[in-house]
């Protein structure tokens, strides 16, 4: 790994201890209790990790922010009149093979995908008409 400062270190093994995405805030609140470290000093990390491609992120539709490492790849199916997401069991595009032009040089350092529509109870909830409203 790239040399990380003390910060990035500890952000991103506390994102390794987490079972699942967690917000910058959630992590601070954990993180403190720990050893003394500010809110500011985590967003940066996190910054600095998503550009070494350590780190990725997702936005929710309230527009809550989601980290966890890149290792811990994992995709959605997000209900747009709920909100809520889950999480896919496996990654359809695992195995994929990009190939860009030869006279491109790209390094993927990891990947996102969500797929959007209507969970099973807002299915029943939502009227035809708003089905196609809502698309």
């Amino acid at each position: 790994m790239t040399h990380c400062t003390p910060a990035q270190t500890a952000v991103l093994n506390t994102l390794r201890q987490q079972n699942q995405p967690i917000s910058a805030q959630a992590l601070h609140g954990q993180m403190r209790t720990q050893q003394r470290i500010g809110l500011a000093t985590i967003y940066r990390a996190l910054d600095a990790l998503k550009r070494l491609g350590r780190v990725q992120h997702r936005t929710t539709l309230a527009g809550e922010t989601l980290y966890n490492t890149v290792e811990q790849d994992q995709h959605y199916l997000t209900c747009l009149h709920c909100g809520q997401s889950f999480p896919l069991k496996a990654c359809p595009l695992k195995g994929l093979q990009l190939q860009p032009q030869p006279s491109n040089s790209f390094e993927v350092f990891y990947h996102t995908l969500e797929f959007f529509g209507l969970c099973q109870p807002c299915q029943v909830e939502t009227t035809p008409e708003e089905k196609h409203l809502e698309v």
